[in-house]
């Protein structure tokens, strides 16, 4: 509704300009700054006011407002209008009040789609009050621009700039694409926002069903090490999340309910709403005093300046931080940074080092596909939830992808009774008992090292058991808990050097065994890192016990390890 008289009166004592009308409903009513200029230049230019309009303005008083364009509209001689009459014009800047007292109302234009809902982050932090919104649309649109909204927002007040006159526009409604825009310090007129969203296809669950998926968490907020491509080398990020039993959309679709308008959740001491990611990596010179907190708050430049630290590379002796600016600007050299939560005072280092600007994603864990993560900067994931299709980009601003872990099943075991022996195969559809052999001699008690005398494959499993033939010819069954180049590295208990039973020479044979084990499941599986395809040899028995009738014949047969894992299922013929 445009600009309305009635809506309005002026205190010829105070100088106050009011809006009076209702608030933001179908019969508020809303002027442009020209509109609003004009009104008072109208009023001004009358022999006497009419009291019963409630505009104590007339041809006796001091000019009210001058007019610099159509968009910037200055107040003088003491006339002045408040944050609720702000509301009500747009269009424009008001500027008002001098010698410290100044303030300014500048304004936001934004460009996007004409149903879509923003936010504005002030001082590092969403408005409480979003007025701007009206329900599906926005205020004073004007679509034949492309206009989604037009209004004020305060930026100065008592003299001083809040936080720089920087502001940042979000777009968070859930099952709708986020966005983000900044300005990064308005200027008088219009200040434009670029702020559009549409359906996210991936994220197509209602929120009262994401609401449930608790057990979605973020085991580490910090500073986490994740070896993502599985290396044997350690990644680091500020976060090592959890994706519980659910697919890796269901996880990006609750990060964007964690992070919607209007949620309540907390991330690293910031509201779900605030919460951005890193927005700079700083290098420190080591700490003053101390320790730091594995995240906090952290102020600079008499508390001017704030950002909430989301990571470090060591809470002792840091050589980097990682932040989410919330407040100013960042820190100069040298400059003391003062944890808020531990006290402990670190030193900004840019002589030998920098500030590194870090990209923002909205929303603020990256980009779903619908079948994989490509992860924003920092965002870590645990690496069993993770595919070789997923991408994460680590702290050091590499982006580092998963091995194809796949896993093979054996299905339609009986629970205690079928035993169960997966290894590779020979070649021949039988068990391959010479693929390695041992490299040293295994006599002694503490033997913590199986060497055999080729390369482990890579596809081998992190941990399992491998069978070693010893002195007498006997398949000892050996777990090893890991492995690398040629070395399995086994429990110091597993010889010991008591007897023929407990050695086996170099030159013995071993194999792996992938399953090696009485079935507790009616499916037993093993996963691997994917190379090749490879064959491998399948046995399970139930032999039945004395006076039973109900074992099987032996089943025997060869599978594939392919690239989406595989499956073989018991053919349980009677023994009769």
């Amino acid at each position: 509704m445009a600009h309305d008289d009635t809506h309005w009166t002026i205190t010829r004592s105070t100088g106050a300009v009011r809006y009076t009308g209702p608030d933001h409903d179908g019969a508020a009513s809303y002027s442009t700054g020209i509109e609003f200029h004009r009104w008072l230049a109208d009023l001004a230019d009358d022999a006497a006011y009419t009291p019963a309009d409630l505009d104590e303005l007339d041809i006796t008083d001091d000019t009210p407002s001058e007019r610099s364009t159509d968009n910037i509209i200055k107040l003088v001689n003491g006339y002045n209008i408040d944050d609720t009459a702000a509301e009500h014009i747009y269009d424009t800047s008001i500027i008002q009040g001098a010698g410290g007292t100044e303030v300014y109302y500048d304004g936001i234009v934004n460009f996007g789609n004409s149903d879509v809902q923003i936010q504005i982050l002030q001082s590092g932090t969403i408005m409480a009050d979003d007025w701007w919104n009206e329900a599906g649309a926005g205020l004073n649109a004007d679509a034949t621009a492309g206009i989604s909204h037009r209004f004020m927002i305060k930026t100065r007040e008592a003299g001083a700039d809040i936080d720089g006159r920087k502001l940042i526009g979000t777009c968070r409604r859930f099952g709708k694409t986020y966005a983000e825009f900044t300005i990064p310090a308005t200027s008088r007129g219009n200040n434009v926002l670029a702020l559009s969203d549409s359906t996210d296809l991936n994220n197509p669950t209602i929120e009262a069903t994401v609401s449930g998926w608790s057990t979605i968490d973020n085991t580490t907020e910090g500073y986490a090490a994740i070896d993502v491509n599985n290396n044997s080398t350690d990644e680091y990020y500020y976060s090592e999340w959890n994706r519980a039993a659910y697919t890796i959309n269901q996880f990006y679709e609750r990060m964007k309910w964690l992070t919607r308008d209007g949620s309540a959740e907390t991330f690293y001491g910031l509201s779900g709403e605030d919460f951005r990611g890193i927005t700079h990596e700083i290098d420190v010179d080591g700490i003053a005093s101390g320790p730091l907190n594995a995240f906090e708050e952290l102020q600079w430049d008499s508390g001017n300046s704030s950002a909430q630290m989301l990571a470090t590379d060591s809470v002792s002796a840091p050589t980097k931080i990682w932040i989410q600016l919330l407040t100013g600007s960042v820190p100069a050299d040298d400059e003391v940074m003062t944890g808020q939560t531990s006290s402990a005072t670190v030193l900004a280092e840019l002589t030998g080092g920098s500030i590194t600007d870090r990209p923002i994603s909205a929303p603020f864990i990256g980009v779903s596909t619908g079948s994989a993560l490509i992860g924003a900067y920092g965002v870590g994931v645990e690496y069993a939830d993770l595919s070789n299709s997923d991408l994460l980009k680590a702290l050091d601003d590499a982006t580092y992808q998963p091995p194809n872990n796949v896993t093979f099943q054996v299905e339609g075991l009986e629970i205690g009774e079928d035993y169960v022996l997966v290894t590779p195969e020979d070649g021949s559809q039988g068990l391959d008992y010479d693929q390695f052999t041992l490299g040293t001699t295994l006599s002694a008690s503490g033997e913590v090292a199986v060497v055999v005398g080729t390369a482990i494959p890579t596809d081998t499993p992190n941990a399992g058991s491998i069978r070693i033939v010893n002195d007498e010819g006997y398949l000892r069954r050996v777990a090893y808990t890991s492995w690398t180049g040629s070395i399995f590295t086994i429990a110091s208990t597993a010889f010991d050097g008591a007897g023929e039973t407990d050695s086996a020479t170099s030159g013995n044979f071993v194999f792996l065994s992938y399953i090696d084990k009485l079935a507790t499941s009616d499916t037993e599986s093993f996963t691997v890192v994917f190379d090749t395809p490879r064959t491998i040899f399948i046995r399970v028995r139930d032999g039945g016990t004395a006076g039973d009738t109900e074992g099987i014949k032996t089943f025997e047969t060869t599978g594939t390890v392919g690239s989406g894992g595989g499956s073989s299922t018991v053919i349980r013929t009677a023994d009769l």
